[in-house]
């Protein structure tokens, strides 16, 4: 009866089909009652699955909350996709 589930990188080397099963697995634990920590880069996964993100960035805490405030979050953007210059 585990109460907490860590997993490191589940969706490192699945293809899409692979990963959403993956998902729905993880839901399903979750639905459970076990907590799920998910360490992982795809962010799909992790934002499908998510209650709660916490975006590290060089070590550091750059942004926690919801899976649409994190998304939205300038930080995040930032340091995920590049600095959106405007241009003239």
């Amino acid at each position: 009866d585990p109460k907490l589930l860590l997993l490191d990188e589940p969706a490192a080397g699945l293809n899409a089909v692979e990963t959403g099963r993956l998902g729905e697995l993880i839901g399903n634990i979750r639905d459970l009652g076990v907590t799920v920590m998910l360490v992982e880069h795809d962010m799909e996964l992790v934002m499908d699955v998510a209650d709660q993100v916490v975006v590290l960035d060089s070590g550091r805490c750059i942004a926690s909350g919801s899976p649409e405030a994190v998304r939205s979050n300038p930080l995040v953007l930032d340091a995920y996709l590049g600095r959106m210059e405007a241009t003239a």
